[in-house]
């Protein structure tokens, strides 16, 4: 196996919540295409719904879509998604990035097993898990 590569789906959304994620991971999105722009047939309704976006971040890959008309899908906390840090200044940049309009479960903070963790659920209903393991002190 290369890669498990999250694939987040949306109900309409998808579009908004990629461009977050770019700018709140200074990523990029290298793909977004739409079922109106598809030979695959659709309803005029969801002509301008994502049916398929690719963020990179770094070696990072996130995918998406929205869903079609009457196949809603519904946020909660089934699914989190893990980023683990190399450093404490791009945990936090990054967490206070994607507080913006989030529900913070459990603030950005030092915990009894070495490392600075938090967790919150986005505006678009995705719960999201921040760790960075703290160096080892030499005993």
């Amino acid at each position: 196996m290369e890669a498990i590569i999250p694939y987040l789906t949306f109900n309409g959304t998808a579009k908004q919540a990629f461009e977050f994620y770019a700018k709140a991971l200074n990523g990029e999105i290298v793909a977004m295409n739409y079922f109106g722009d598809s030979t695959m047939e659709s309803k005029p309704e969801d002509k301008d719904k994502v049916m398929h976006s690719i963020l990179k971040v770094g070696n990072l890959t996130i995918m998406t879509s929205d869903s079609h008309s009457g196949q809603q899908v519904s946020s909660g906390s089934m699914v989190s998604l893990s980023m683990n840090f190399n450093d404490e200044e791009s945990i936090t940049k990054t967490y206070h990035a994607f507080s913006e309009g989030a529900e913070i479960i459990m603030p950005l903070q030092d915990t009894f097993w070495d490392a600075k963790f938090g967790i919150l659920k986005d505006q678009f209903g995705i719960q999201w898990m921040f760790n960075y393991d703290k160096p080892k002190k030499e005993a």
